[in-house]
């Protein structure tokens, strides 16, 4: 780049320093040409039911005609998807996609309270949803602009008669649907049914079409939608596939995707990037299940694991790990928290493949740094720029700093986010106009160009690679009227990187830990829920009564 700053970091030898961003024009593009090199190929794979990159073409295809022959969507409408990790994921992702409109993704463990908001916020037209969530948007369906309900159960792409069976025993022995009442709500099959045979409107998807709303926590306390483009997704893809380089076998590689796909890691560097190269995705629907997920992984020859440090962690800790088959595996990539030294060395160790870490966030796609493939050896390090990516450490004025200096990990690049959904003013703070992606996080650079995190300027709290914010937090709290000042903050925590502090000043003295931890699972999803709550007399301010978070994240209780 011709305006590189010789503080910027440099490329280590042999990396594509640059891609090509105007190749592709849009994700659909990219699987176009996927579906037609790997037609018959397998695309996914999950509870042993395998579907190829033709099957997943055909049925795409069969979704995105529902969606705007059915429905009547137009592109650019905002279409929910609230599932785990089953096959009817990349079925509705890219359909959705095909049809022009915007993909949500929805964690399906929100409460109604933040499903609520996202779904206002982005507008969405219609949902996708396990039956298993489907009770969590009847409380709130009828104050959002859904029209329309697509419901689905585990089971339903597997197959007779494993699917009767496998929701029979979801529904009736595991009892893990609870009743609801969605009037209207079209079955996911039946709406595969009902956009057969058919095409789909002529659309014209450019690069600047908008191909994901992707929430993320904001420091105003709610979620704000990041605008990730068609070009920010295919740069993005670009970049990874580019740096992994002949590491990458297209048309051979098997990937573990254990981290869910409404997660903007796995859903770039699993699903998109490893389809574009012909990939095998083995969808875990349920990674917590340890023992379970072992005995997933000895079904298959894997060369590439993708996780977060307690992923990792809690593999290597689970009996029968250690026997499994690692000759084939050859990269292991960490990102979403920080990898511990100890994990990646016990994991080297136990597979005899290095686990190497990169570093990006939902605002710019997700990858902005990266270690090399070929890493032998835990660095401790983020690792360099991607392919067309430039990093620099900024001062608060925004001023570049020099080598071993101190200050905001800065990322410009084609995978950085247009902006806020509907959020001017949080865009304006978070882009410079040149274009620097201001990251909140405060890191170093090397003689060597690798970059290093030192702290967070921002209060997020890092929650086994979720993002949660003290003023969400501190809202949903703040509601109850037995408190009458809250602060939330982020403490070490040995399993999940990181977890929610709450130092609270009471209104009601019989308010009770208990009361609180009630509360919070009402209203707050599982890792954004307080591991340890703490009552005080009074909160640390600044004079002109702004609270002193540093101050509590190592403060005792009175």
């Amino acid at each position: 780049m011709s305006d590189r700053h010789p503080w910027l970091a440099q490329y280590p030898a042999g990396t594509p320093a640059t891609i090509d961003t105007s190749e592709f024009a849009s994700i659909v593009a990219v699987m176009q040409r996927a579906f037609e090199r790997y037609r018959h190929r397998p695309a996914f794979v999950c509870m042993d039911k395998v579907i190829s990159y033709g099957e997943l073409d055909d049925l795409s295809q069969k979704f995105a005609c529902y969606l705007r022959n059915k429905l009547g969507l137009q592109k650019g409408d905002r279409v929910a998807i609230m599932l785990p990790n089953v096959l009817q994921y990349p079925v509705a992702l890219l359909g959705i996609l095909r049809a022009g409109c915007t993909v949500v993704n929805t964690n399906p463990l929100y409460t109604a309270r933040e499903l609520k908001h996202q779904l206002n916020d982005s507008g969405a037209m219609a949902i996708v949803v396990l039956e298993n969530f489907a009770k969590t948007l009847e409380e709130v369906v009828k104050e959002t602009k859904i029209k329309q309900v697509i419901t689905t159960c585990v089971g339903d792409m597997l197959g007779f008669p494993k699917s009767l069976i496998v929701n029979f025993v979801v529904k009736y022995q595991k009892k893990a649907i609870p009743a609801f009442n969605l009037p209207g709500a079209v079955k996911f099959n039946d709406a595969l049914k009902q956009g057969a045979n058919q095409k789909i409107p002529s659309t014209d998807i450019g690069p600047e079409d908008l191909a994901f709303l992707q929430y993320t926590g904001g420091t105003t306390g709610v979620s704000k939608g990041a605008m990730l483009t068609q070009r920010n997704m295919v740069a993005n893809m670009l970049q990874v596939k580019h740096w992994f380089g002949p590491s990458v076998k297209e048309g051979e590689e098997i990937i573990i995707t254990a981290l869910p796909l409404y997660h903007i890691f796995a859903l770039t560097c699993n699903c998109l990037v490893f389809m574009n190269v012909g990939g095998l995705n083995v969808l875990i629907p349920n990674p917590r299940d340890m023992p379970g997920f072992v005995k997933e992984l000895g079904k298959y020859r894997f060369t590439i694991i993708t996780g977060v440090n307690t992923l990792f962690n809690g593999l290597l800790a689970t009996p029968g790990f250690d026997q499994l088959e690692f000759k084939p595996l050859k990269l292991s990539m960490g990102g979403g928290m920080a990898v511990q030294r100890a994990v990646a060395e016990k994991w080297q160790k136990t597979t005899g493949c290095a686990l190497f870490e990169g570093y990006g966030m939902t605002e710019s796609s997700p990858v902005a740094t990266v270690n090399r493939p070929d890493t032998r050896e835990f660095t401790a390090s983020i690792g360099v720029p991607a392919p067309s990516t430039e990093l620099s450490i900024q001062d608060d004025d925004g001023k570049l700093l020099a080598q071993g200096d101190i200050g905001e990990i800065c990322i410009r690049g084609p995978q950085v986010m247009k902006g806020y959904w509907q959020r001017p003013e949080e865009t304006a703070k978070t882009i410079t106009a040149d274009g620097w992606l201001r990251t909140g996080d405060i890191g170093k650079m090397d003689e060597r160009g690798y970059f290093y995190i030192v702290d967070r300027k921002k209060d997020m709290i890092l929650v086994s690679g979720f993002n949660v914010y003290p003023n969400e937090i501190e809202d949903v709290v703040a509601m109850m009227p037995g408190v009458l000042e809250v602060a939330a903050v982020g403490v070490p925590d040995e399993k999940s990187g990181e977890a929610v502090k709450l130092v609270i000043v009471k209104r009601d003295q019989n308010l009770t830990v208990e009361d609180v931890k009630a509360h919070c699972r009402d209203q707050l999803t599982g890792y954004k829920q307080p591991k340890i709550i703490e009552f005080r007399s009074e909160l640390p301010k600044t004079n002109v009564g702004k609270i002193l978070r540093r101050e509590l994240r190592d403060a005792k209780p009175d």
